[in-house]
């Protein structure tokens, strides 16, 4: 075994106990031993931190982060990863505010006494800010917090009144132009640019008509969705548009009184109230008004 200095922090001290290809164990004491703390080799430059420590989350917080600097530092690897149960939040705390992002769940990925139990993974590479800097924690804390789902459609009226809709390619409900958000994309963009691939033109955004959330439903999570103006036009304008062909097979004007069949439930609920009144911003839920 290589010689090691014991690691310390000035107060938890950790002694190692067992180091080969595969395994670095170090013995954690505090005044009198309170458990390992080890870290497996899985594939070249990755290696798992995994801990069996008495003392409560502080401890284990010190000894993993002394453990992973040691990692990076001695044994030169360039990821470090922990893995939990999700239900086990103590042990989410000590991934968290040992350095350690949340990455995502391996749904049913551990077998416990008979059960499959979830895992979640959290990872470390050797390059991210610590977690006791400001660009550190605030990664740490994104990586935690929930990420919703954002779809920005536009409403195309013409000079009767009617909206434009688009026949999809994925589903028979008629659909407004319009999709989800890409991360790192405002909103209007996002709705410009879905525009722009579907009907081959980005009609100008004059505001925002409605702003929904839309819960769970049919395996999508929950979502806030951001209805946009887009003018009103002459009933000629369909014959400028150029759909994609894929996505979009085909466009048509359809008058707000005539949407049940044609739309989702949804669409149903909520088009004709913001046709019925374009110059006010509807707060919705489920394409309900918000009543307070």
């Amino acid at each position: 075994m290589t010689a090691v200095h014991p690691l310390t922090d000035g107060e938890l001290t950790l002694r190692l106990s067992r180091q080969d290809q595969q395994v670095v164990s170090f013995d954690v004491e505090h005044g009198k031993p309170l458990g390992t703390v080890e870290v497996r080799r899985t594939t070249p430059g990755v290696g798992l931190v995994v801990w069996e420590l008495d003392g409560g989350p502080e401890v284990a917080q010190r000894a993993v982060r002394l453990v992973s600097e040691f990692a990076f530092a001695e044994l030169e690897l360039e990821r470090l990863q922990v893995e939990v149960d999700p239900a086990i939040h103590a042990s989410a705390r000590v991934a968290i505010r040992s350095g350690f992002r949340r990455e995502g769940v391996l749904r049913g990925a551990a077998l416990v006494e008979g059960e499959r139990r979830d895992v979640a993974v959290y990872g470390m590479r050797v390059d991210d800010p610590r977690p006791d800097t400001v660009t550190g924690w605030t990664a740490l804390m994104d990586s935690t917090l929930p990420k919703k789902r954002v779809i920005a459609h536009v409403i195309v009226r013409d000079t009767t009144g009617r909206v434009l809709l688009c026949q999809v390619s994925y589903k028979n409900d008629l659909e407004l132009p319009g999709g989800v958000v890409e991360p790192d994309e405002d909103p209007a963009g996002g709705a410009s640019r879905e525009m722009h691939e579907e009907l081959g033109v980005a009609l100008p955004l004059l505001g925002v008509l409605a702003i929904d959330w839309l819960p769970r439903w049919e395996g999508w999570g929950d979502a806030v969705e951001i209805l946009y103006d887009g003018g009103v036009h002459d009933p000629g304008l369909l014959d400028t548009l150029q759909p994609d062909g894929f996505e979009i097979r085909g466009i048509s004007w359809h008058s707000p009184d005539a949407l049940d069949g044609l739309v989702s439930p949804l669409n149903a609920r909520r088009l004709p109230l913001i046709l019925a009144a374009p110059s006010q911003l509807h707060n919705l839920s489920n394409g309900s008004p918000i009543t307070s």
